[in-house]
């Protein structure tokens, strides 16, 4: 993506405006396993809570930020954490996408991308009639 592109884009990645801030104003704390990088405020005032950010790599789709950087983020604990994680369990996968909206989606039978048609449903169903 190009200077024209950072400037003024904000759903694929950070702006050049997000970049310089935090740059300046946040230190970075961590990165998870998909490259999204947390920052919390260098300063903060009496009395306020720590603005703590985050700078997706990629696409800014909140889904992406791991359930640990999620707790982290909303305040749930104040260390970083790579200090809570339990080890992995063995049933556990990697991260997929949300793919509504793209040509990876679940179309059933019937969808209209896949046709529009769907079997006629027969002998199930039976009409309701107030006299019956």
């Amino acid at each position: 993506m190009g200077i024209l592109g950072k400037i003024f884009t904000w759903w694929d990645g950070a702006t050049i405006g997000t970049l310089l801030w935090s740059g300046r104003n946040g230190e970075q704390v961590g990165t998870d396993a998909q490259g999204n990088r947390y920052f919390r405020s260098k300063k903060r005032g009496e009395g306020q809570r720590e603005r703590r950010w985050v700078i997706y790599e990629g696409a800014n789709d909140a889904s992406r930020v791991p359930a640990e950087w999620h707790g982290w983020l909303h305040g749930s604990f104040d260390d970083v954490p790579e200090s809570h994680l339990p080890p992995p369990k063995i049933w556990e996968v990697d991260y997929t996408p949300n793919a509504t909206g793209t040509v990876e989606a679940y179309r059933p039978q019937g969808a209209l991308e896949r046709g529009g048609k769907r079997a006629r449903a027969v002998g199930d169903y039976e009409a309701w009639s107030p006299e019956g």
